[in-house]
């Protein structure tokens, strides 16, 4: 439902402060522990969850995400059973904001159609899909937002103002600022350059605007949520699960703290932004 997503940060700037956006693989090391991992994400400090569709050739991932998609596929992950971690995080939670993150191919393979009603009836709120320009509108884009789920947009370094109102057509939910271009996980963010890219993209959009790739630590956290509506988290969450796991990529009892943990840590960089 897109209301969910206009009310949470709605909620967010009356408390004026920038939202957390972490981002897990889904069914990754397994789909017991995603769903633990899952679960626990909002009760840490994550304002928004994006959740990632497992798939064998993630081209803009860096090596910590394709590894935990790959980790996901080994222990069996597919469309279906990712739809089935977002409805079985649905029942203990209808406020937090779930967006599926990733790439067109295994929707295609699922079915448009059958994946929007699947996703919506699930508890989606919102699809990113990064190898999906906006000349494509018409595949997927168009249909989500006809059956009600946001799709939000990528914004990068090179999108230039004349590029800009192309990309911002059709995005709802927020735009996603990716902040160094290149692949996840592999530099930090500039701060001032985010700060200044981010009011440029204002200049175009109501829509809110988060910051991702790169942000790895509370510190890295509070410089970004200081000038933008949110930040985005993903690699060092994915790799606070790697690190945790025994033998055999089998998750340990050290899994789902590792990545509360370091949530809550963010968590608190971000609200600290403003206080």
């Amino acid at each position: 439902m897109t209301e969910r997503m206009d009310r949470r940060f709605a909620a967010l700037r009356k408390e004026g402060r920038a939202a957390l956006v972490t981002f897990t693989m889904a069914g990754d090391p397994d789909a017991a522990t995603s769903l633990a991992i899952l679960k626990a994400l909002p009760k840490a400090g994550a304002d928004v969850v994006e959740l990632g569709m497992p798939f064998t050739d993630p081209m803009a991932d860096g090596p910590a995400i394709q590894a935990a998609g790959l980790r996901a596929l080994h222990a069996g992950a597919n469309m279906k059973k990712t739809l089935r971690l977002v409805r079985d995080f649905r029942a203990g939670n209808g406020a937090t904001p779930i967006v599926l993150m990733g790439y067109y191919n295994p929707i295609y393979v699922y079915g448009v159609e059958k994946f929007l009603a699947d996703a919506k009836a699930a508890g989606v709120d919102g699809l990113i899909v990064v190898d999906l320009p906006p000349e494509e509108d018409a595949e997927l884009c168009l249909p989500a937002l006809k059956a009600g789920l946001n799709f939000i947009r990528l914004a990068t370094p090179t999108t230039d103002d004349k590029r800009l109102p192309t990309v911002l057509t059709n995005t709802s939910g927020f735009v996603y600022y990716v902040s160094i271009a290149g692949i996840t996980g592999s530099a930090a963010p500039d701060p001032g350059k985010v700060s200044g890219a981010v009011e440029r993209i204002k200049r175009h959009t109501k829509l809110p605007v988060c910051v991702g790739f790169g942000v790895r630590t509370a510190k890295q956290a509070r410089a970004i949520a200081e000038g933008a509506d949110g930040v985005v988290v993903g690699s060092a969450l994915v790799d606070a699960v790697r690190k945790s796991l025994g033998p055999g990529d089998r998750p340990t009892a050290a899994t789902v703290p590792a990545v509360t943990g370091l949530v809550r840590e963010l968590a608190e960089g971000v609200r600290s932004s403003r206080a």
